[in-house]
Formats: structure tokens, sequence, C-alpha cells
């Protein structure tokens, strides 16, 4: 009986982090403190790559709703390109950008997270019955 209340106490106290990560709409609905370490999903958006003198990178990550600042150094995976899917982790600054320690690129061109994909398909920008293993295309509208 102990065991059981010591395994409940702790998932309830692992509630919020059980999430593979959270779109930029997610983040938008939360009050995420500034500091506390998350994952941040979604697409790369078109256009919103910088790159600064060495290895700093900033571009934005979008769910088709909202999009999210996202500052990075360090060397970027090799997949990594606007328009593809992508997991990052990191958190959130108080200015509301997005400071990741690491970035986690899709394995080609044909693949995205299977929940990156769900996440897309409820905000509407996922196409059904295009290619890729997940099931779709992301198309923007």
């Amino acid at each position: 009986m102990v065991l059981g209340v010591a395994v409940g106490l702790v998932l309830y106290a692992m509630r919020d982090s059980i999430v593979f990560f959270y779109s930029p709409s997610d983040i938008a609905k939360m009050e995420i403190a500034p500091g506390q370490r998350i994952r941040l999903g979604g697409l790369v958006e078109t256009g919103s790559v910088k790159r600064d003198q060495g290895t700093t990178v900033h571009f934005s990550v979008t769910d088709g709703a909202k999009v999210m600042p996202v500052t990075y150094t360090g060397v970027l995976p090799d997949l990594f390109r606007e328009g593809q899917g992508v997991v990052t982790e990191g958190a959130v600054q108080p200015d509301g950008t997005f400071k990741a320690d690491n970035v986690l690129a899709k394995h080609d061109e044909n693949y995205m997270p299977p929940e990156v994909a769900a996440k897309l398909k409820e905000q509407g920008v996922w196409r059904e019955g295009d290619a890729g293993t997940a099931g779709g295309k992301v198309t923007t509208q």
C-alpha cells in the first residue's frame, strides 16, 4: 500500500513533465516560469533562420498558429532545415524567447516525429495522404 501511494505521488508530481514536448500554442496557454526546462517542438519557420558570427543561430518554431523565437549556440544537426520538424530542449527566457541547449532534427526527408505530426494535425496544418512515415505532409495555410 505504501509503495502504491509513493508511485501515485511521484506520478502526480511529474504530470506536467511527462509530455514529450510543447508546441508554441501550448506554451502561450501555459504559465511557464522563466528558466523552467521544457521541450519545444514544431516546424522551423521558413525564412526565420539567422546566423550570428560563431555558432549562435536564431530561428523560429511554429505550429501553424503561434510562433516562438529560439536562440541556440552550438552545432546544428545536419538535417536541420527551414520547414522541417524540430524538437528543442531548453528554457523560456523572461523576454519570451526560447533559449535552446539541444536541437533534435528529423531523421530523413520523409520522417517527422509522430508527436510533432499529431500536434500539427491538431492545429490544422497537416494534410493526410502525402509523403511521410507519419502519414502526411505539412502545409502552411
